[in-house]
């Protein structure tokens, strides 16, 4: 019962957000959920004094919200599916080349370059914390996140070839990026860690290859018992059981959920429409209905990530550091798409216009946040969650709104050679 209410609390305070955000803020859907939210927490932070109670209700549901476990174990699951289900995959194989060098080789580039930079930087403002922490914190923001990502390059008018590569890559670099923040915090917990190329190897071969084969098995099995029944009802019913019985099979085999759930959408979006038995009218309701789960759990996150403002104590002290720590990650993203482009023989040369719609198309979201959220308290959790908390909203807000004008400025944004 309070999992219920909690749930219907936060439907409830999503659509009438919602409604405000469609009638006078008329910003991108998610976007502007979450700045009535960041609205709504600042005026309840203001008036802290004035309305207590309002206050503690609010931070009190929060507080039983564990963001980490609902994002990463469920609702992470279902965006991935869904989003995926509409990606063509002769597009993607297109751009297969930059889409699987930017999901891994990137995001150890950007990892290292932020833990490097952010252990100069923070001792100069009193912050200095250990380097393997820094690294921590370079894990755990240096992967786009799929769920802003995709929402948000929907509207933006991107160049198609650059939507794949950028939508593509933050579909694939949650293993690499959960691997990698995985060995850094055990470290930083002082933890034995196998950090030889073999160890490290096999880690990521199991989490990432061992995910992706999981969801190709699931995929398939899924389109073929689509071919063989009508009904769109009892489609919904088996996408379902895939995401849901995908995310528990993953888990019992300790393999990269994320990941299986992107290779049963492509799977599903892809070769079950070509197996040619379920009609035109089964796949619109199909599509559909992902499209809506996709919408409403966009609309959830989004609004979460508002009021995380509220959980988080004293972040204006971290106003300074946020602001250099946006910058920082900003030029790790660009040092982690120009090496891989100046040094790797794509089919394709990047065009320098590319590489800034390939920057600043990076966003940060809640991935980052749940964890930022999964860190122990005395590994400086507060201060990492605080920069964390900066750079997504700057992400999301700054970054999304923007994107697609950015693009329009600029003209041939596929043949500028660097």
């Amino acid at each position: 019962m309070e999992l219920y209410y909690s749930f219907s609390v936060l439907i409830v305070i999503s659509a009438v957000f919602a409604y405000i955000n469609a009638r006078f803020l008329k910003l991108p859907a998610s976007i502007g959920v979450m700045v009535i939210a960041l609205l709504v927490s600042l005026g309840l932070l203001a008036t802290d004094n004035i309305f207590p109670h309002t206050f503690d209700r609010i931070t009190t549901l929060l507080n039983s919200i564990d963001l980490t476990e609902i994002l990463m174990g469920a609702m992470l699951n279902f965006l991935l599916f869904a989003g995926a289900i509409h990606i063509h995959l002769e597009d993607l194989k297109e751009q297969r080349i930059p889409v699987m060098v930017f999901s891994t080789v990137s995001v150890v580039i950007s990892t290292f370059v932020i833990g490097l930079m952010m252990y100069e930087i923070l001792p100069w403002l009193g912050l200095g914390i250990p380097f393997i922490q820094c690294l921590v914190f370079g894990a755990l923001i240096s992967p786009t996140d799929p769920i802003a990502v995709l929402g948000i390059l929907k509207q933006a008018g991107v160049p198609k070839s650059l939507e794949t590569k950028i939508a593509g890559e933050s579909l694939f670099n949650d293993g690499m990026a959960v691997v990698v923040f995985i060995i850094m915090l055990a470290l930083a917990r002082g933890e034995e860690v196998n950090t030889s190329f073999v160890g490290i190897s096999t880690l990521l071969a199991k989490e990432a290859l061992g995910g992706i084969l999981l969801g190709v098995v699931l995929g398939f099995i899924g389109s073929h018992a689509n071919n063989k029944v009508d009904g769109y009802n009892v489609h919904v019913l088996i996408t379902l059981a895939i995401v849901m019985g995908g995310h528990l099979a993953a888990e019992a085999m300790h393999m990269s959920g994320p990941l299986a759930m992107v290779a049963a959408g492509l799977m599903i979006g892809n070769y079950g429409k070509n197996l040619g038995n379920i009609t035109a009218t089964e796949q619109d309701y199909l599509d559909k209905f992902w499209e809506l789960i996709d919408e409403i759990l966009n609309a959830l996150l989004f609004l979460i990530i508002g009021f995380e403002l509220l959980l988080i104590p004293d972040l204006k002290q971290y106003g300074w550091i946020g602001t250099i720590t946006i910058a920082v990650v900003l030029f790790a993203r660009f040092i982690s798409i120009y090496i891989p482009v100046r040094i790797i023989p794509f089919r394709k040369r990047f065009g320098k216009q590319s590489i800034i719609i390939l920057v600043w198309g990076g966003l940060r979201g809640g991935v980052s946040i749940a964890l930022a959220l999964s860190i122990d308290n005395d590994l400086n959790k507060n201060l990492l969650l605080a920069i964390t908390y900066f750079v997504v909203l700057f992400s999301i807000i700054v970054q999304g709104l923007t994107v697609g004008k950015l693009t329009g400025k600029i003209d041939n944004v596929e043949d500028a050679i660097i």
